[in-house]
C-alpha cells in the first residue's frame, strides 16, 4: 500500500490506494492493480509453478497438459479440483469463455508468434498475459537460458499473485539445496559432451542454447554439444550429431514415443554405432517436467549429475 494525502475544505486527509504491481515480461511490462483471481496455466511445467506457490485457488483451469503429457500424482492432487479446458493449445474463445483474467504461457508453450492467442489479442478481453522466460527468445534477444530463467519467473509470479515471502523462500531453498548437493559430487575430469534427444527419427528435435535443458546440462556440470545452436528447441541433422561425438544422451520422456523406443532406436542404427554415448550405453532419461523451465529442474541438475559421475 502506499500513503496518498488529499485536501478536504482545506484540511489534509490521510488515505490509501492499493499499490501497482509491474513486471517484465519478455519485452513488455506488464501492471497489476491487484492479484488475478481466475487465472490460467498452459502447460504442465508452468502448471506446477503456480502449485507450487499456492495459487491453485487464484485459477479457473488448466490448459496443454493431456495432449502431451500424464499427469504423476503429485500433481494431479494439486490440480483434482481444477478442470483442464483444452488438452493442448487453448483457442481464445476457450480463455474468454473461462472468464479468465490471467494467462500464464509462452511461446511454443501455449502461444505461437503471429497466432490467436498471445498478449496483444487477449488484452482487449481484460485477459492479461505473462510469458514464461524462456521462450522470449522467439520474439526477441536473450542470454542463454539458465537456471535464473526459472527463478525469474517464479519470482514475478509472487509479486504478480502478492505472495513474493513465499516464492523468495522457494528460490532460497532451491539454490541451496543445488548448490549443497554439487558440492558433495566429486569433481569431474572433464564436461562430458551431451546431446537431448526429444524426439524424431528423420531429423531430430533438440535443445540448443536457449533452451532449458542446455542450463541444467551445464549446471550439472556438463556441455551441451548444441550450445553453439543459436535456437531454443529445434531441429537438427543427424550428422552434426555424429560429428560431435555426445557421450552422454539426455532423452527427454513424453509423447506417444516412450524414453525405452528412443534409446531402442539409436542403440540399434548403425549410423550411431560410433558415438561414444551409444558405444558405452550412457543415456540418462528426464521427463519432459524436469527438462523444461519449472521447480523439477533442481531435481533434473541432481540427476543429470549423478549420471555424468556414473561408471
Amino acid at each position: 500500500m502506499k500513503l496518498t494525502l488529499t485536501t478536504l475544505s482545506g484540511m489534509l486527509i490521510a488515505g490509501t490506494v492499493a499499490a501497482e504491481t509491474t513486471v517484465q515480461s519478455c519485452d513488455r511490462e506488464v501492471s497489476f492493480d491487484g492479484p488475478p483471481q481466475a487465472a490460467i496455466s498452459n502447460d504442465v511445467n508452468l502448471t506446477e509453478m503456480m502449485l507450487v506457490l499456492g495459487l491453485a485457488d487464484k485459477m479457473v483451469g488448466y490448459t496443454g497438459i493431456s495432449g502431451w503429457n500424464k499427469l504423476d500424482a503429485e500433481m494431479a492432487e494439486g490440480v483434482a479440483e481444477l478442470p483442464e479446458l483444452s488438452s493442448q493449445y487453448p483457442s481464445k474463445e476457450v480463455l474468454i469463455g473461462a472468464d479468465a483474467d490471467f494467462f500464464f504461457a509462452g511461446w511454443n508453450y501455449g502461444m505461437k508468434v503471429g497466432g490467436e492467442v498471445t498478449p496483444e489479442t487477449l488484452d482487449p478481453f481484460g485477459i492479461q498475459v505473462y510469458e514464461l522466460t524462456e521462450s522470449c527468445i522467439h520474439i526477441g534477444e536473450k542470454e542463454a537460458a539458465s537456471m535464473d530463467d526459472m527463478y525469474n519467473d517464479i519470482r514475478n509470479l509472487g509479486a504478480i499473485f502478492e505472495v513474493s515471502d513465499r516464492a523468495e523462500d522457494l528460490i532460497e531453498g532451491y539454490q541451496t539445496d543445488l548448490a549443497t548437493f554439487l558440492s558433495e559430487q566429486p569433481a569431474l575430469d572433464a564436461a562430458p559432451r551431451v546431446f537431448v534427444y526429444d524426439s524424431g527419427e528423420d531429423v531430430p528435435f533438440t535443445a540448443g542454447r536457449y533452451a532449458m535443458p542446455n542450463a541444467l546440462i551445464e549446471a550439472a556440470g556438463g556441455t551441451n554439444i548444441m550450445n553453439d545452436f543459436e535456437k531454443s528447441w529445434a531441429t537438427v541433422g543427424w550428422e552434426a550429431v555424429v560429428e560431435r561425438n555426445p557421450e552422454v544422451i539426455m532423452i527427454v520422456n513424453y509423447g506417444e514415443v516412450t524414453a525405452v523406443q528412443k534409446r531402442e532406436f539409436m542403440m540399434s542404427n548403425s549410423a550411431f554405432a560410433d558415438i561414444d554415448a551409444v558405444r558405452n550405453d550412457r543415456f540418462v532419461v528426464l521427463e519432459y517436467v524436469e527438462a523444461t523451465p519449472g521447480p523439477r529442474n533442481i531435481q533434473a541438475v541432481k540427476t543429470l549429475a549423478a549420471a555424468f559421475r556414473a561408471e
